[in-house]
């Protein structure tokens, strides 16, 4: 690098320090944003990014815990999965993304936090066309997340039955974890009118799917089942850790399709998420699940996912 470009370089660098060390409270958390770290209140895309336009473009959820980003790598690699599913090409390395989210989390002194990352087609013309969009965009947020009160996690949680189906597969593949999220949107909408906080969707041939924002599971019998990939869900990191975990714990998993009938003649019902971790149902709609409470296989494995996350050695494959 030229003694100019350094001299630049040093310059732009001091100036998003003086930035940061100068922010007012509101101002955070900081946000990195296509390269740099900047206030919140500066932290603004251009109203022709494709992201915002036609929610063009993909996202992750992931947890930091004791200062480990929680099944960073699964996650880096969906995202890229997810990219490559839409055609969009992500403008850094995995190891680049890695480097940028603990940067993100240190310029917001969190150890303990939600990092939402964004890759979006970017800056483009109103028209549809997606490869007249030269220069993806990149955002990492930092912050704090809580999906849902603590006492429902004692308690459980009720849901409801939306009216809306998932979108079928063929039309768009959830597996791809795209900026696109109407289709739960509206269903959540149905619980909020509700007086709930979650829905459970089934698909267009009635097979029990997944949450707007959770996967899910049935406990009958001490054994678990849960919906496959191709009933239309997307495909969990926490779903994955959590079958893993009831696998090393003894406890039979099956991946296969079942309807409302099935689920709502569970022992237990619990739904998994990067923001809710592991929370049990209490009640479908008019119907009390199981007890009615939090079950025993409910509660032993949130506590058993709570332990490993906070003990300072969660994963980070």
């Amino acid at each position: 690098m030229s003694t100019a470009r350094s001299q630049t370089a040093s310059a732009e660098q001091k100036k998003q320090a003086d930035a940061l060390t100068s922010a007012s409270p509101e101002d955070r958390p900081f946000i990195w944003l296509d390269g740099r770290l900047v206030p919140k209140s500066q932290a603004m895309v251009s109203v022709y990014d494709h992201g915002f336009l036609y929610g063009d473009g993909v996202f992750e959820g992931i947890r930091a815990y004791n200062g480990r980003i929680f099944k960073c790598r699964s996650h880096i690699e969906r995202l890229f999965r997810s990219a490559e599913r839409i055609r969009l090409k992500i403008p850094h390395t995995r190891e680049q993304i890695d480097a940028l989210m603990r940067e993100t989390l240190e310029a917001n002194d969190l150890r303990d936090g939600y990092i939402r990352l964004i890759v979006s087609r970017g800056v483009g013309t109103l028209g549809l066309h997606p490869f007249r969009c030269p220069n993806p965009g990149v955002i990492c947020i930092a912050d704090s997340i809580q999906l849902y009160p603590e006492e429902m996690y004692e308690q459980g949680m009720a849901v409801v039955v939306a009216k809306r189906p998932r979108i079928p597969v063929e039309c768009l593949d959830p597996r791809i974890k795209s900026m696109n999220y109407l289709n739960n949107i509206l269903a959540k909408i149905e619980a909020i009118d509700a007086g709930v906080l979650e829905a459970i969707m089934l698909n267009t041939d009635g097979y029990v799917a997944e949450c707007t924002g959770d996967n899910i599971f049935v406990v009958k019998d001490g054994a678990i089942i849960t919906p496959p990939p191709d009933a239309g869900i997307l495909e969990g990191i926490t779903r994955s850790f959590v079958i893993d975990l009831c696998r090393k714990s003894g406890i039979k998993v099956e991946e296969r399709l079942f309807k409302l009938d099935e689920l709502l003649a569970g022992d237990e019902l619990f739904l998994t998420g990067t923001a809710a971790e592991i929370i049990g149902v209490k009640q479908v709609d008019d119907k009390p699940i199981g007890s009615g409470e939090e079950g025993p296989v409910t509660k032993k494995l949130r506590e058993q996912f709570r332990e490993i996350v906070t003990s300072g050695e969660a994963p980070e494959d």
